[in-house]
């Protein structure tokens, strides 16, 4: 059985928006809480029967808890409906992992699950460009959230506070307060914006080729590198230059056993005769 599956038959579950958030809520209050033997009964049929209905049951029962934490992420100024869902996907599959066995009741297990897919779900949302994306950066990113009770900066007390218990350097915890701290701002000028007054980001991009004076040296750079490979080919004996023209310039390129043929000597002579002349013009460019 997999979370998909559950998701699947769930059909109870709704999709949740601002609009239904509230009739949710109150559907919430009318399902009953299951009691520890129901809820070890539940488990049983679950994972020893594979009986959907009794993992519906499970997760229904639940759904209010998963409320009741999500409430707890309101700070981060993301939708409620969004924080709940993402919560109740942690919920199906802390019921697809419950162990029945262990002695423990459902919430306590499942608390973990729920936490975690909202924690990613605040992570991949919370800003345009992510501020945490190695475990240690998510437990500092959320140690900051819950320590900063107002917009000031921490002091270097604090700072040196939270480095010493999330056992992290001083540099990262402050690298993440300026993360956090940060504004998004948009890429590309609003469809209202003033092109003449306003300005964005796009705007300050370099073009490739902006710099008159990298385009004059890369040109001068070509002239240069094209007038030594012209000298040193000149410079060359006439078999080397015509064995480099004929393997390297012609538009039919000539094999080492044709010009071996045609000078009447082995195809490695013509090879170590090729390897010669390319050091030759690769030391006078160079030079």
């Amino acid at each position: 059985m997999t979370t998909a599956v559950i998701r699947h038959d769930f059909n109870t579950l709704p999709v949740l928006s601002s609009d239904t958030l509230d009739r949710y809520m109150a559907h919430l209050s009318q399902i009953p809480i299951l009691s520890a033997d129901e809820e070890h009964a539940l488990a049983i049929r679950l994972h020893e029967q594979n009986d959907l209905a009794a993992a519906q049951k499970l997760i229904l029962s639940h759904l209010r808890f998963v409320a009741h934490i999500a409430r707890g992420y309101k700070g981060y100024g993301l939708p409620m409906a969004d924080l709940i869902q993402e919560g109740n996907i942690g919920l199906m599959k802390a019921v697809k992992r419950f162990d029945h066995k262990i002695g423990v009741r459902l919430v306590s297990f499942a608390v973990h699950w729920i936490r975690a897919e909202i924690h990613e779900y605040i992570i991949r949302n919370w800003r345009i460009v992510k501020v945490a994306t190695t475990k240690a950066q998510r437990k500092l990113f959320f140690k900051l959230r819950s320590a900063k009770k107002q917009l000031a900066w921490l002091n270097q007390d604090e700072v040196e506070t939270v480095a010493r218990e999330l056992g992290v350097d001083v540099a990262s915890v402050i690298e993440m307060e300026s993360r956090m701290s940060g504004k998004d701002i948009g890429f590309d000028l609003h469809d209202d914006a003033d092109e003449e007054t306003s300005f964005a980001p796009v705007q300050y991009l370099e073009a490739p080729n902006a710099d008159p004076a990298r385009l004059l040296e890369r040109d001068d750079w070509q002239d240069t590198h094209a007038d030594k490979l012209s000298d040193a080919l000149i410079k060359l004996d006439d078999r080397s230059r015509a064995i480099l023209e004929r393997r390297w310039l012609a538009d039919k390129k000539a094999t080492l056993h044709q010009l071996a043929d045609e000078y009447g000597v082995s195809a490695e002579r013509i090879r170590q005769l090729e390897n010669n002349a390319i050091k030759k013009l690769r030391t006078a460019i160079s030079a």
